[in-house]
């Protein structure tokens, strides 16, 4: 019998911690010519190519990546497939653009074959730019979720989503209740919660758009399923933080409108935080729960700076969101382009290293994930991604005068994009081909 040993041949690169807490020198593993050795689903075999080439069975498959890095699988950590519809929506602020745009738009999920078809193309965006686990927001449909589901499965992807649960303040077409929410969630997470690689996150849209009794229950299906997520808006808009003051006036802060109903989990994701007090972020750290950074949504709405060494300070976890439709663009590559600048723009830096660390094991762990995937330790499942650091005309160039791994990596962040992921490879199995 033929084994289903197959080697990767090229640079290689993981984080093996968070450089805030390690330093950047014990932060990641580089291997100049290195060897990725895969059997079925598993890594089964990290090292220098020379180490490795001799005691791979005789028909192991060696596929040789010249001018290319490997790193771990990206990692979505909030991002929202029905707003594929519009994503590149022009010149409004959130609450604004959620009305004109983003409830118009998911109106279409009602039906599944407009769900099914939005599904597979955004999942296809994804693994063209190199992300292979995501936190999905569906809509409030149960058909959303279902389609996003079953194209995830059909594609053995690790994915996280939800049925989004919103009660009020919303178009009439888009609102449940907070019994029906509860029904329906509980009816999809039966069906494909830790199915293969498959999770469920509940998921209230934000605070303003459920009530009091939708946010207790969800926070029952937290109690009666202890290993879902939760997955929410938080203090994305200055004038959104003043609503929810007004919806929730025994709440001391925004968080704590979560927090009075039980929603602060190890499992619970927060994308934004961009308007936080420090004792916001105390109490993020103390319930283990993680923010989702996203940078290019963040500047396409207007909606602040993320203040990472705010977050960092307080060990938070964090991990890097696209946020599309809000944020413009699939790649991760790009996401951390605009993150760099939210951190100049702020007086603070953002290494490369610490870059890698967001895209990948940073989100792995937010995900509470990193004991299967975000790093490419041998046992871990066979996410990962190779880039081409020759892809574009100047990409190539700049390359040329690039001489250490940070100045390499800074490159494929600045410059790449879909165009630098060669092969996305999930569970083992190649799930997107860029010359194909």
């Amino acid at each position: 019998m033929s084994s289903n040993v197959k080697a990767w041949r090229a640079s290689i690169v993981h984080s093996l911690a968070d450089p805030a807490e390690v330093g950047l020198d014990a932060s990641y593993e580089y291997l100049a010519d290195g060897l990725l050795v895969t059997e079925n689903d598993r890594i089964t075999g990290l090292g220098y190519a020379r180490d490795l080439l001799p005691t791979l069975p005789e028909d192991a498959e060696i596929v040789e990546c010249p001018n290319s890095l490997i790193t771990p699988g990206f990692i979505d950590t909030h991002i929202h497939f029905p707003q594929t519809d519009m994503i590149a929506s022009y010149g409004e602020q959130l609450l604004d653009w959620l009305n004109n745009y983003t409830f118009p738009a998911e109106k279409r999920f009602a039906e599944s074959h407009h769900a099914d078809q939005v599904a597979d193309t955004f999942l296809n965006e994804l693994l063209r730019n190199g992300t292979t686990t995501a936190l999905v927001f569906g809509t409030v449909h149960k058909a959303s979720v279902d389609a996003f589901f079953k194209a995830a499965e059909q594609r053995n992807l690790r994915m996280i989503c939800g049925k989004v649960m919103m009660d009020r303040n919303a178009p009439d077409y888009l609102t449940d209740t907070a019994e029906s929410s509860y029904d329906d969630s509980r009816e999809l997470i039966e069906r494909w919660h830790n199915k293969g690689r498959l999770h469920y996150a509940v998921t209230p849209r934000f605070a303003p758009t459920s009530s009091p009794e939708q946010l207790n229950a969800a926070a029952r299906l937290l109690g009666e399923y202890p290993d879902l997520y939760l997955h929410t808006h938080l203090s994305e808009n200055s004038q959104e933080c003043e609503w929810v003051q007004a919806l929730f006036p025994d709440s001391k802060n925004y968080l704590d409108a979560y927090d009075q109903h039980n929603l602060l989990t190890e499992r619970s994701v927060f994308a934004h935080g961009i308007h936080l007090c420090d004792q916001e972020f105390k109490r993020l750290h103390d319930t283990g729960s993680a923010i989702a950074f996203c940078p290019t949504s963040n500047f396409f709405l207007g909606s602040g700076l993320f203040n990472l060494p705010k977050a960092e300070e307080h060990k938070v976890n964090v991990g890097l969101g696209t946020d599309v439709g809000a944020g413009t663009s699939f790649s991760l590559l790009q996401t951390l382009n605009e993150a760099y600048k939210a951190m100049q723009l702020q007086g603070a830096k953002l290494h490369p290293l610490k870059s890698l660390y967001l895209a990948t094991l940073g989100g792995a762990k937010a995900l509470r994930l990193d004991d299967r995937i975000g790093s490419l330790a041998v046992g871990k499942e066979a996410d990962f991604v190779v880039l081409d650091c020759e892809s574009t005309p100047l990409m190539k160039h700049r390359m040329q005068y690039a001489e250490t791994l940070d100045e390499k990596l800074f490159v494929l962040m600045m410059l790449g994009d879909d165009r630098a992921v060669r092969y996305t490879i999930s569970a083992g199995n190649v799930v997107h081909d860029r010359d194909m």
